[in-house]
This record gives structure tokens, C-alpha cells and sequence, in this order.
């Protein structure tokens, strides 16, 4: 059985529900909206198997979360840890830093100009190479001022999860997970963080921080930035921490740190 009719809108939303409670329930509805009027389609009993696929198709539509929408997620991520660390390991003073709302959470953000310029200028690169799939890892570099020696060293590792099965047909990746879900995570991770102070060794010298971002090796780098080598921590330890995933983009977050 399967009819087409045009129905108003305040038809349609007083009929629904009884229509939906009909002795043998048609389970698949498609709806158009031309010229003020609702076009539905009701169409019998569906198989099994295209059952599955609609019920798949709404599932990845109510939960889609876009590549762009993703790097974005994890550039913010980015900025409120790499601030969250810079209060906490005291690299610049506290009355430096302002507190905001983010992720659930009360995060002090620098109100430094320049270092605001300086990682919205790296993040605005690292969100495009999130996008494009040349990114593979970030690392936050704290050492001493006086001898040059590192003290710490925050690995922000990344995997790209996107597949074939989770693109459109256009081949746009398009996520499968709920926002609230990564948002949790997200959360936990920046929780985490703000917690290390508890256990990481007191940085009892005037400290700096500097960015080493690691690609693959197809990218342009920006004119005013220039190649380096790894940086390595001498008696360290190492703290893996939570990790969060998009379902486009997985990100494993390692702090290392001199031990005496």
C-alpha cells in the first residue's frame, strides 16, 4: 500500500498521532514541504534490511557531526589545555589569566595579547591541517629560561578515524558520535589537566614555552615559522591522560617531566 497526499501543516500536526496509532502501523513516512503544504509519502511494511538502512540514515543525520565541525572541537581543546597548563605549571603570572566557561567547565585563559595572537595564529593553522589530514601531533614545550633545559613536554597525539563507511556520498566524512558524548570526554580530559599540579614536580625557575607542531611531510609551512628538532626530557617520566575522540579525529593527550 502507498499513497501520496498534500496536507497542511496544521492538519498535518493535529492527524500525526493518531495516523501513527492506526491498526497496521506504516512504518516509513517521507515528507516534502512545497508551498505551504506537507507531502507525505506512507509506504507499507518495510523489510528487515530497509529498516536497518533508514533506521541508520536517521541515526547518522541526527548525530552528524561535520570534519570542519570537528577540528574545531579539537583546536578548542587545544587552546583551553594549552591555557589550563600555562596557569597551572605557573609560566606566567596568575593575575594574567581570566576565568571563562568552556566544556562544562571554569577554565583561566591568558589576557596576554601577544600570546593570544601567537596560538590563535598557530590554531588557525592546526584546525586546517586537521581538516585536510596533515596533522599527527602537538607538543608544548616547557624549559627553563636560564639553561635552556626542558622540564616538560605535552604530547597531544592524533589518529584520524574517518572511514569510508561514515562519508556522504559526496565523500564529506561526517561523524557518528553525539556532541554531549565528546563534549563529556573533552571535559574529563581538561579535568585531568587542571589535576597534575597535585603530582608534577614544582618549577621552582623561570620557565617558557614554545610549540613544536609535527606533520606530514606534504604540507606548506607558513613563511614565518621554521623546521626544529625533537626535544627530550633527561630522567623523565611519563603520564598518559585521558582521551577523547570525535569519531573523525581521536586525540591522546601525555605529559613528560624531569624527575631528580
Amino acid at each position: 500500500l502507498q499513497f501520496s497526499f498534500p496536507i497542511s501543516l496544521s492538519a498535518f500536526r493535529r492527524n500525526f498521532n493518531a495516523i501513527l496509532a492506526c491498526d497496521n502501523a506504516l512504518l516509513v513516512l517521507r515528507v516534502s514541504f512545497y508551498k505551504r503544504f506537507l507531502f507525505c509519502t506512507w509506504s507499507g511494511q518495510p523489510t528487515p534490511s530497509n529498516l536497518t538502512i533508514m533506521s541508520s540514515t536517521v541515526q547518522k543525520s541526527k548525530n552528524a557531526i561535520t570534519l570542519k565541525g570537528s577540528a574545531k572541537l579539537v583546536t578548542d581543546y587545544l587552546n583551553y589545555g594549552i591555557n589550563s597548563i600555562l596557569f597551572q605549571r605557573g609560566i606566567y603570572p596568575s593575575e594574567s589569566f581570566k576565568s571563562e566557561e568552556h566544556f562544562g567547565l571554569s577554565i583561566l585563559v591568558s589576557t596576554d595579547e601577544k600570546i593570544n595572537e601567537f596560538l590563535n595564529a598557530v590554531l588557525g593553522q592546526i584546525k586546517d591541517w586537521l581538516i585536510q589530514g596533515k596533522l599527527e601531533k602537538l607538543s608544548l614545550i616547557i624549559t627553563n629560561v636560564t639553561n635552556k633545559e626542558v622540564m616538560e613536554r605535552w604530547d597531544f597525539k592524533l589518529q584520524y578515524e574517518a572511514t569510508k563507511e561514515n562519508c556522504e556520498e559526496n565523500g564529506e566524512p561526517v561523524g557518528t558520535k553525539e556532541l554531549k558524548v565528546i563534549q563529556n570526554e573533552i571535559r574529563d580530559v581538561l579535568r585531568q589537566i587542571c589535576s597534575t599540579v597535585s603530582f608534577l614536580p614544582l618549577l621552582d625557575c623561570p620557565c617558557a614555552f614554545d610549540l613544536l607542531i609535527y606533520t606530514k611531510p606534504d604540507i606548506e609551512v607558513p613563511d614565518q615559522w621554521g623546521e626544529t628538532g625533537p626535544c627530550f626530557i633527561a630522567n623523565s617520566e611519563e603520564l598518559q591522560l585521558r582521551s577523547f575522540s570525535t569519531s573523525l579525529h581521536r586525540m591522546d593527550t601525555v605529559v613528560s617531566y624531569k624527575v631528580e
